[in-house]
């Protein structure tokens, strides 16, 4: 993203931002470190001013030897850090540009988005990157080479241009949107899983408003939805003037 200013940010207590802020640094890139947990570092960005910062993390869960990217916020509960109910800026441009350098990268590991979860809520356009999901992986010296290298490229080159849009629907790692970010025309923003419904206008309203580029249309996982969720989700695009594509409609590279 030449041109582009952008800050990342490593928490003191998390092992795997640690592993990836080591392999930065000898990179000759800027870290930036601070002594709470990622997810609690509500308006971090009132402190610094920067167009778009990159959390470098850890993940937790039971998958192992992966290598993860989201945009954070709530759609419900604040269960972990950030406000009820609200997002963060985000880019999908910048989305699918770091999700294409991370899997050109990833070697051995599985690379996945995650849907949109957690705080922290900041203003500032951001992403988490992340090494998951144990112990073990966060201390891998490997993924934290993979993870600094993806991020120095991703920062130090230009953005594509693609059709963004806002995904809903399908598991917390995204197989199918996955497929779609990394292989067509199309860039993902925010994603709303099947978990957090039933969906709301506010929701679709929000991830339209915190998206950086311009949104027209949604792509729902069709299979990753019952019946009336699908319903319930075209209605209100139809309400707020968006496009619908399936994801089996999408052509794939």
């Amino acid at each position: 993203m030449k041109q582009t200013n952008f800050t990342i940010i490593v928490s003191k207590r998390d092992q795997a931002g640690l592993n990836i802020a080591k392999n930065l640094e000898k990179l000759n890139i800027k870290v930036n470190y601070f002594d709470k947990d990622s997810i609690n570092l509500e308006n971090i960005d009132k402190k610094i001013h920067t167009d778009f910062i990159i959390f470098a993390t850890k993940h937790q869960g039971k998958k192992q030897n992966m290598l993860s990217l989201h945009a954070p916020g709530n759609w419900n509960k604040a269960d972990f850090g950030g406000k009820p109910n609200q997002i963060c800026n985000t880019s999908a441009l910048v989305l699918k540009h770091f999700f294409k350098i991370l899997n050109k990268n990833k070697k051995n590991y599985e690379a996945t988005l995650e849907v949109t979860h957690h705080g922290p809520f900041i203003e500032t356009p951001c992403l988490f990157i992340e090494i998951g999901g144990t112990e073990k992986d966060w201390q891998d010296k490997k993924a934290g080479e993979i993870i600094a290298k993806t991020i120095q490229e991703a920062i130090n080159s230009n953005l594509e241009k693609y059709e963004s849009s806002i995904a809903v629907g399908g598991p917390h790692y995204c197989p199918n949107f996955n497929k779609i970010q990394l292989n067509s025309k199309y860039a993902i923003s925010h994603i709303i899983p099947q978990y957090a419904f039933p969906i709301k206008r506010q929701m679709l309203e929000q991830a339209i408003k915190k998206t950086k580029e311009k949104i027209s249309f949604i792509i729902i996982d069709w299979k990753g939805l019952k019946s009336q969720e699908r319903q319930e989700t075209i209605k209100l695009c139809d309400e707020l003037g968006l496009g619908v594509k399936r994801t089996s409609e999408i052509e794939k590279d």
